[in-house]
């Protein structure tokens, strides 16, 4: 397990004793998370083809796995330079290839909704810029596999399929944040079908037999929590993407505790044209929502063998997070259902190999399964809907990439050359959690306040932003600008800093502590360590600092 480290007052101490036996609390951020999500990472890093078998996304013979393995990858690292994403990128782009010649009887491989939406995502998120294109050829795709009713479901099938609809309308949520002009229409018929194949006890099924518009909702056959959880959130998804709950309530889902927000928000939408006069019935959204919350209170799931468990966590992550913005939810850094799960993921992580579903045969089987369970403890939704709704500053303009040149004029953020662009970096990171902000732009001249006054202020925002913000980007800034720091009170939270999910800030912790401490060959940490490396490391970083200030404590967070 992976030590991340924090000061407590002996005050805070005796509290977290007292509570010892209470129930867990988890966020994607504590030592265990971490140290299990990148077990599984290395297990997604030495998978054998064999290990690619049938699962929830490894239609088109296999692509649509390697394309999950690569977002699962990219979304915890930021590394499009890894192998495993630029394999995942080259088999989503073999798909886009299939799909513009025209054939749909390639040998081995048959086309889905799972493995085109898995493509979007993992092509959306490492640059949607970049593979415009190929995203367009994508949302034409599933235009084609789209039902006249609004579902989604196997080619030839003539019931529509709630879990590929999931799939679905989330690549379609996606193609929205990704600039892409969509037919709403579209988007809406699904919706309003999702509506009317609910079952009237508040669960969905996984085929669907649809009453018609205008007639009551039908008793369905094959009604169950796992599909529930995905009826419900393609319904929300759904929602979202036509704003039928508006930009307003994801104001805040980049912020952090303790920062401040005094530049509002101002998320641009490519799309809101077109979707004028496209409506559905929010009221009915909601009450349907409610109808699957109080189904699900009532179903105690219990796992069988070749489940779809892996399947159903993250489907249950994505429901949960959308129906906080829907509901107008305040979000829950750590809920009861996230604490269950990692629970539960504890004892099913294989201890060998760091995967999921290798000795338990999940349905999804092991690479798909392991995947799913990454997705899970990260929040992966909630991170995609922090990183849609992070937008750019009030009146459009976004930060300039060259942050060697960068000034605050009232809710605006403009290029200058550096003055007091170290406060005007902070509280644009602060309000924003910006996306265009990497560590790397920063510039080798950027200088601290020399007052102490005003440097401690400045320290404290930048330890705050380390530990808490949402944003990798925003991390990394604050570790490099710790590390330039010289000073001796940021150490604490560097070494806290070198087992952050992102590659990138724990290296600028490391050389940030190496600079401070005067130990430039530091302690054997190299860029890219493995976990027994990086434990020893943060415990050598640890076993230092407490030389210099025994007093200290480190507590395991």
């Amino acid at each position: 397990m992976i030590l991340r480290t924090v000061l407590w007052s002996f005050a805070s101490l005796a509290a977290m004793c007292l509570q010892a036996n209470s129930a867990s609390a988890y966020t994607p951020f504590d030592t265990q998370v971490v140290g299990m999500v990148d077990r599984g990472l290395v297990y997604l890093e030495n998978a054998d083809q064999k290990d690619y078998l049938y699962g929830t996304a490894g239609f088109a013979g296999g692509l649509g796995e390697r394309a999950l393995v690569a977002y699962t990858h990219f979304k915890v690292k930021h590394d499009a330079s890894a192998r495993v994403v630029q394999q995942g990128i080259a088999a989503a782009r073999t798909m886009v290839g299939v799909i513009r010649s025209g054939k749909r009887n390639v040998p081995g491989i048959s086309f889905e909704v799972y493995s085109t939406a898995v493509a979007v995502m993992l092509l959306a998120e490492v640059d949607k810029e970049k593979y415009k294109s190929e995203l367009k050829t994508l949302q034409g795709f599933l235009y084609e596999l789209q039902y006249p009713n609004g579902a989604f479901s196997y080619i030839g099938h003539k019931t529509g399929d709630i879990s590929q609809t999931q799939y679905g309308v989330l690549a379609i949520w996606t193609l929205d944040h990704a600039g892409i002009p969509l037919d709403y229409k579209r988007v809406a018929a699904c919706a309003k079908w999702l509506l009317r194949v609910q079952d009237p006890g508040g669960g969905w099924p996984y085929q669907a037999e649809d009453p018609g518009a205008g007639r009551p909702n039908m008793r369905q056959t094959d009604v169950y929590p796992a599909m529930a959880y995905a009826g419900g959130s393609s319904i929300l998804i759904a929602g979202d993407a036509l704003r039928l709950w508006g930009d307003a309530s994801r104001s805040d889902m980049s912020a952090f505790p303790g920062a401040p927000k005094a530049v509002k928000l101002y998320v641009p939408d490519a799309n809101s044209e077109r979707r004028k006069g496209v409506t559905v019935n929010s009221e009915k959204v909601v009450s349907a929502i409610k109808a699957s919350d109080q189904y699900l209170a009532n179903k105690e799931y219990k796992r069988q063998a070749k489940d779809y468990y892996y399947y159903q966590l993250y489907t249950q992550e994505r429901y949960e997070s959308f129906k906080e913005i829907a509901l107008g939810l305040k979000p829950d850094e750590s809920p009861s259902w996230y604490n269950q799960g990692v629970d539960e993921l504890i004892g099913y992580q294989d201890s060998k190999s760091g995967g999921w579903g290798v000795e338990d045969h999940d349905h999804s089987g092991s690479v798909a399964g392991t995947c799913f369970a990454i997705l899970f403890l990260i929040r992966s939704t909630q991170r995609s809907i922090a990183a849609a709704s992070s937008g750019t500053l009030a009146g459009g303009q976004g930060l300039p990439k060259d942050t060697t040149k960068i000034r605050r004029e009232g809710s605006q953020i403009k290029g200058e050359p550096v003055g007091a662009s170290v406060l005007d970096l902070l509280s644009a990171l602060e309000d924003d959690g910006n996306e265009a902000l990497e560590g790397k732009s920063l510039p080798e001249n950027m200088q601290l306040a020399t007052d102490p006054k005003e440097l401690r202020a400045q320290l404290d925002r930048l330890e705050r932003l380390v530990r808490g913000s949402q944003s990798y980007q925003a991390r990394r800034v604050a570790a490099r600008l710790l590390g330039k720091s010289d000073e001796m009170r940021v150490v604490p939270a560097l070494i806290y800093a070198l087992s952050d999910p992102d590659l990138s800030v724990r290296r600028y912790a490391r050389d940030g502590l190496r600079f401070i401490s005067r130990k430039f060959e530091g302690f054997e940490m190299p860029n890219k360590p493995t976990q027994g490396e990086l434990r020893k490391a943060e415990r050598a970083w640890m076993d230092w600092y407490l030389t210099v200030n025994p007093k200290h404590i480190f507590v395991d967070q």
